[in-house]
């Protein structure tokens, strides 16, 4: 039975069509995936279909509902999300008011959107809490969004989205920010909830693993346009377009060559990492060597501690570091204000998402020349042309050196990341889950940029991630934190059997 027929739907800006013509249904109790590279349209059809388009963009099409053809942007259309169409945004720390506790939040929705008054909120925002497996409901309802583990503030956003009875679930890239483990259980809730409640889903994905297991139907979309759909298991045995055999190749990495590693460039040595406020320690015993022209993996789940221990060696966190972190024999931990500066520009950091660490108030090649800058390394029309060849570099065309940064593709925005970061020919560069939020295509291609930057530069990586394939195919060593502690340090063939793609 179908829950939401959705025809002819599409998007332009002016007279320019941005997306579609789409067709597609969402039957009750199936899920549906809608795949497709950066810029594909994955995220535009679920804000047309919400209502949400921002401003210069217009829709086109109908949603069919119990038989009754309902026009995009009409008043019936701007009732239905809450109550018949309900959204799973992407990232939950984004989503989730960080001000207000996450059992108000809840409650809000379910006396705006079923009438509910206090009392009658507060047993149905435990009622949700219980059925989503979230541990000790009441308590977990008086805390804040930054309280709750990443896998938590997950569902906390599922219970928003159940709080009007929706029939359709739209989830965008739910996945992406999750560990392996997280990932699968965030899917497997969504599939539990399909099977219980009858809820479609349209699951907005790059990861093509996870919809091979949980997708009944799949839909490609390329630049706007509907290239192929079919059942799932028919697209990923016998993928017609070529643009699908693509996509299914760029997600199969090949496996890092090993090379012979260079003399030690940096040394943890009994690291401990204590966060204000907590008696346990986050990290301790930390002890740790990276090697120039190599490449080590630091694993683990989320709340391991990895990104802990990457900002610890930045210097990014002024109090509770213990231990010694040497950089060329210098120990960052006790190196003054002065000396700190100097022995920072031969390190290079390169974070998650492109989008919240480059200024977007910054053109590209002031964005890359910026470390320049800020380092005094030279003059405006140098530090322009070193742009230029940075992006060059990069895998970029020096012209785009003009643009601004949301003008990029996902994965162009995270090669201006790690251009800028390579300005000061660093030693040593940082990768915090660097490759996380991209698609196939784009990881594979920042994989290869960074195995061949680290070949041709000799530069050491420590590659933060809790994708299993992407470690395989860039590092020659792999080291594994659970518990706050260091599980084991070896090869990744020999600490991650098995390890397949991860979003």
């Amino acid at each position: 039975m179908s829950a939401l027929d959705i025809r002819g739907l599409e998007v332009f800006a002016g007279a320019r069509r941005l997306l579609g013509p789409l067709d597609l249904s969402l039957e009750a109790g199936r899920c549906l995936a809608l795949v497709g590279e950066s810029g594909s349209g994955k995220s535009l059809s679920l804000a047309a279909l919400l209502g949400l388009l921002p401003p210069g963009l217009q829709s086109r099409g109908e949603l069919h509902v119990d038989g009754q053809a309902i026009a995009l942007g009409s008043a019936a259309h701007a009732r239905l999300p809450g109550r018949v169409l309900a959204w799973v945004p992407q990232d939950p720390q984004a989503a989730l008011h960080p001000l207000r506790r996450v059992g108000d939040q809840l409650a809000e929705s379910l006396r705006v959107l079923r009438g509910l008054d206090r009392a009658g909120a507060q047993r149905e925002a435990l009622a949700l809490f219980g059925r989503l497996q979230l541990p000790d409901p009441p308590a977990l309802l008086r805390r804040f969004p930054h309280q709750l583990s990443g896998g938590q503030r997950q569902r906390v956003l599922v219970a928003l989205a159940l709080a009007g009875r929706p029939r359709v679930l739209l989830a965008d890239e739910p996945t992406s920010a999750l560990d392996p483990r997280l990932a699968r259980e965030a899917l497997g809730l969504f599939d539990q909830l399909r099977a219980e409640l009858g809820l479609a889903v349209l699951l907005v994905s790059h990861d093509l693993p996870m919809v091979a297991a949980h997708a009944q139907h799949l839909a490609i979309l390329r630049g706007g346009e509907l290239v192929e759909s079919g059942p799932a298991e028919a697209v990923f045995a016998r993928p017609a377009h070529a643009y699908t055999r693509e996509l299914l190749a760029a997600d199969r990495l090949p496996v890092a060559e090993a090379h012979a590693p260079g003399p030690e460039l940096v040394r943890l040595k009994s690291v401990r990492i204590t966060y204000a406020g907590q008696a346990a320690p986050v990290l301790s015993g930390i002890d740790l060597e990276l090697r120039r022209g190599e490449c080590l993996a630091l694993v683990g789940e989320s709340g391991s501690g990895k990104s802990s221990l990457g900002r610890a060696l930045l210097r990014l966190m002024r109090r509770g570091v213990a231990g010694r972190i040497l950089f060329d024999g210098e120990d960052l931990l006790a190196a003054p204000p002065g000396r700190l500066r100097a022995l920072r520009r031969r390190i290079g950091v390169v974070f998650q998402d492109p989008s919240a660490s480059l200024d977007p108030r910054m053109r590209v090649h002031a964005l890359v020349s910026e470390p320049l800058r800020i380092h005094g390394l030279a003059g405006p029309a140098a530090r322009r042309a070193r742009a230029g060849e940075l992006l060059q570099a990069v895998g970029l065309d020096p012209s785009l050196a003009g643009r601004w940064p949301h003008q990029l593709s996902g994965g162009q925005r995270q090669r201006v990341a790690i251009a800028r970061a390579l300005s000061t020919d660093p030693e040593l560069l940082v990768c915090d889950e660097a490759v996380s939020a991209l698609d196939a295509q784009h990881r594979a291609g920042v994989l290869a940029l960074l195995g061949r930057l680290k070949r041709e530069r000799g530069l050491a990586l420590l590659f933060i991630t809790h994708d299993f394939a992407a470690a395989r195919a860039l590092a020659e060593r792999c080291a594994m934190l659970a518990d706050g502690r260091l599980q084991a340090v070896g090869t990744p063939g020999d600490l991650l059997p098995g390890a397949v793609p991860a979003g």
